[in-house]
């Protein structure tokens, strides 16, 4: 990236810092001429985050809680959070993944109010067996909406043949029989342990100022909070758990997905692994690609077939998939394109086009109150900053490319789920 460029891109990713004494990070974008405000307030708490040790004790959750409590959240002595926000006209919603929960409003108007019902319901669980029994019935009917979702299905399949212990291999809602443990007591030992300060940032873009957003927080008096927490990891072999499963399903067509587990890299690796991975994606079947010419020109896949990485703690890999007609041909296609990438490497126009287009999507970003936020915050969870990631992937060149393919995508480490049509085919795990 030239000089002149780099300054560019850290003009429109400038952003204010504040850590506060109680250990809040707060960061605001300013965004003159735009009308709304998008703020995200999240912790870095997601469904893998299943074994803990707080103040000496030991923690280990069934699958489900940080969504489970990501609902409960909203909800307190006095009331619901969603009918504050009613009165104020604001958007409001939360969402959990696999390492974060956040809870998010958008508006045009009374900011400060929003804010205060943001920092106030987030701040102040209330969980009794009563309303956790209430909860439980509502979350199961969204699990079992979820267990009818192909797309869904084949995921969390996914994970589950190329990993072995990590948590990724259970749905980020849990089971109905994983909720069915949830109590008040270990619901509020996950908000001490993760709902604190430190371990959690208020991102706010748009029509504001840090000196509103930093009133805000003042009014909401948020205490630290102490002890000393202990994330447990798990040991994850190198291996995939396994190598094929099909099963069936409601669907007209079959859906196919191929899966790589890659090594983890070395933390200061971590970034550009990651944007290497997701370029190989675009760059093995992306629009531009010829297998997805050949694809789609045979009429042997859906138009949303694609790749997609994931890239958690103690977790990272590669998948490809969608609906094909054809699946076991589709998939030798797959590999064929990834050894011939492998053998004879990638053209440069074509990387060119792609390291374009994926650069023009981060810009983008920063031109949407909404992504500026988010983009706030999920940098900060992962300990960057919204201009290095930009500046990461400026500086991947061909040969980065090429030498990523050697170690990437490898078959051995591989694992293949085709989802049948109902009635076609038994269910098998190999």
């Amino acid at each position: 990236m030239s000089e002149r460029s780099s300054k560019a891109v850290q003009k429109a990713t400038a952003f204010e810092k504040t850590v506060l004494p109680n250990g809040l990070t707060v960061l605001v974008h300013p965004m003159p001429g735009f009308t709304g405000v998008y703020a995200l307030y999240g912790t870095r708490f997601g469904s893998i985050d299943r074994s803990f040790v707080l103040d000496g004790k030991r923690w280990d959750l069934p699958a489900g809680v940080a969504h489970f409590l990501e609902h409960k959240m909203f909800e307190n002595e006095e009331g619901d959070a969603f009918t504050l926000y009613a009165k104020t006209g604001a958007n409001a919603n939360a969402y959990t993944s696999f390492d974060k929960t956040c809870y998010l409003f958008s508006a045009s108007s009374r900011t400060d109010e929003n804010l205060d019902i943001l920092l106030s319901f987030v701040s102040r669980p209330y969980f009794t067996e009563k309303t956790i029994a209430k909860e439980q019935g509502i979350i199961g009917q969204e699990i079992k909406m979820y267990d009818d979702s192909p797309d869904w299905r084949l995921m969390f399949s996914m994970y589950q043949c190329l990993y072995q212990n990590h948590p990724v291999r259970e749905d980020i809602a849990g089971s109905v029989e994983s909720i069915a443990e949830i109590t008040p007591d270990m619901l509020y030992a996950c908000t001490d342990a993760f709902y604190r300060p430190q371990n959690m940032a208020l991102a706010v873009a748009g029509n504001v100022t840090m000196e509103q957003v930093l009133r805000a927080v003042g009014r909401a008096a948020i205490p630290e909070k102490k002890g000393v927490v202990e994330r447990i990891s798990v040991n994850e072999p190198d291996e995939v758990a396994c190598k094929r499963r099909d099963f069936s399903m409601s669907v007209s067509k079959p859906l196919l997905g191929v899966g790589f587990k890659e090594k983890l890299p070395a933390p200061n690796d971590q970034l550009k692994t990651e944007f290497l991975c997701d370029m190989l994606t675009e760059l093995v079947c992306g629009s531009m690609t010829p297998l997805y010419r050949k694809l789609y020109d045979e009429n042997l896949v859906s138009p949303g077939f694609s790749g997609e990485i994931l890239s958690v703690p103690g977790a990272l890999c590669t998948v490809f998939g969608g609906e094909t007609s054809q699946p076991e041909y589709v998939r030798e296609l797959l590999l064929d394109e990834i050894r011939r990438l492998r053998s004879e490497g990638v053209e440069e126009e074509l990387f060119t086009l792609c390291k374009n287009q994926l650069y023009g999507e981060l810009i983008a970003d920063l031109e949407n109150i909404d992504d500026v936020a988010a983009g706030l915050f999920s940098a900060f969870s992962r300990g960057r900053t919204p201009a290095e990631e930009i500046e990461t992937l400026a500086s991947i060149t061909l040969d980065d490319i090429n030498g990523a393919l050697q170690v990437l995508l490898r078959e051995e480490t591989s694992a293949t789920v085709v989802i049948h049509p109902a009635g076609e085919k038994k269910e098998v795990n190999a």
